[in-house]
């Protein structure tokens, strides 16, 4: 669904030649109406109370039931990460790599969050089923990789709205499941980045009247105006993805502060 937006604002851009493409309203509103939707489908079909909990990194010990409050956590994830890829794709392979990255670590999220004898071993959350999102996860790498090899720079081929805000909705949509929202932020943190410095610059410069935090939003168009290449940029946010991917991964396995 998140894909279809993306697909009819290309659309109105390549096809019939509007460079506003679909207005920031419409989109947002039909971003608003799916994420909700999704939001009540999962609490509705929710079989477990794990699977409208909030799970504390590392604070093993503890957890947050949040009742009818999931929908709200879960609609404003979905809305947010699906802006956040899309605002990272904007230099050859930049949102794609990344993607790969946070594939990998939910595809360990899963599979460990799927399995009884690991979840116990580890003091996480058992989720039933989750195990099988990892043959998802699988395919978002593989199919990755292979758009990798022609999105590099210079890119043969775009992702486009339509690949980057089916991606964004399809990478919330297993942290959700496998209930690692918060540990999202972390193995996903080159899209934060970019989403987080669209945020400032609009803050900071209706504060301070016109000022600018950033030469230009999102922040690696802000490195392009210092004068780095495009490939410097772009293979840096990588080794950056990379980094924080298997950060995150170790604080699933963390039981730092676990008995306090």
């Amino acid at each position: 669904l998140f894909g279809a937006i993306g697909w009819v604002d290309d659309y109105r851009k390549v096809i019939e030649k509007n460079s506003r493409g679909l207005p920031s309203r419409w989109k947002y509103f039909w971003q608003s109406v799916f994420g909700l939707g999704a939001a009540i489908f999962l609490y509705m079909t929710a079989s477990t109370p794990v699977e409208t909990t909030l799970i504390l990194p590392m604070l093993k010990d503890y957890s947050i039931p949040l009742g009818a409050g999931f929908i709200v956590l879960t609609y404003f994830v979905i809305v947010g990460s699906s802006n956040a890829v899309n605002l990272t794709d904007g230099l050859d392979g930049l949102a794609i790599m990344p993607t790969v990255m946070v594939g990998g670590g939910l595809g360990i999220f899963c599979y460990l969050s799927g399995n009884v004898k690991f979840a116990e071993y580890l003091l996480i959350p058992y989720v039933p089923g989750a195990g099988e999102l990892i043959v998802f996860c699988g395919a978002l790498i593989g199919a990755g990789l292979g758009f990798l090899w022609f999105n590099t720079y210079p890119a043969q081929v775009f992702m486009g709205d339509v690949g980057s805000m089916a991606i964004g909705g399809v990478i919330t949509a297993m942290a959700i499941l496998t209930r690692t929202e918060l540990l999202l932020l972390v193995i996903a943190g080159v899209f934060v980045l970019s989403s987080g410095s669209v945020i400032l610059q609009r803050v900071y410069f209706k504060a301070t009247g016109g000022k600018r935090l950033f030469l230009m939003s999102p922040f690696h168009h802000h490195l392009e105006m210092r004068g780095w290449p495009e490939i410097t940029i772009v293979v840096r946010m990588w080794i950056i993805a990379g980094m924080l991917a298997v950060t995150g991964v170790g604080l699933f396995y963390v039981e730092w502060l676990a008995s306090v």
